[in-house]
């Protein structure tokens, strides 16, 4: 059973960054992170695979979000910059499938373990 532990979620005001951490997973595995805002489904934000770190980004994030990983740390990374209120929600980090290493993609059934989130709040 693999244990993820997302942080670095917190309030922040609109145009500003955070920078979200995972815990956990190892150098192979692809991580995708997601967000959840009230009232709202799930949906995907970032990925990057474990084979050779391609990376992909929803399109509302482009050029704002960068992932990223430290193998020595097992620590995924998720910076967060220009900030705004569509932004906020709890994120998660989730471990992609243990057998395809090279997935990358924002099918949530995809993903086999999935940290606790983490809040974001962006003020206006």
């Amino acid at each position: 059973q693999l244990r993820l532990v997302e942080s670095g979620g917190g309030l922040v005001q609109s145009g500003g960054s955070l920078r979200l951490s995972c815990t956990g997973p190892k150098t192979y595995y692809s991580i995708g992170w997601f967000r959840q805002a009230p009232g709202k489904e799930r949906e995907g934000v970032s990925c990057i695979n474990g084979y050779d770190g391609t990376r992909n980004y929803t399109g509302s994030v482009k050029g704002r979000f960068t992932i990223s990983r430290d193998n020595a740390k097992m620590t995924v990374y998720l910076q967060m910059n220009s900030l705004t209120p569509e932004d906020a929600g709890i994120y998660y980090c989730a471990v992609g499938p243990i057998t395809a290493r090279a997935y990358c993609s924002y099918y949530a059934g995809a993903y086999e373990y999935w940290g606790q989130g983490t809040q974001v709040t962006v003020s206006s």
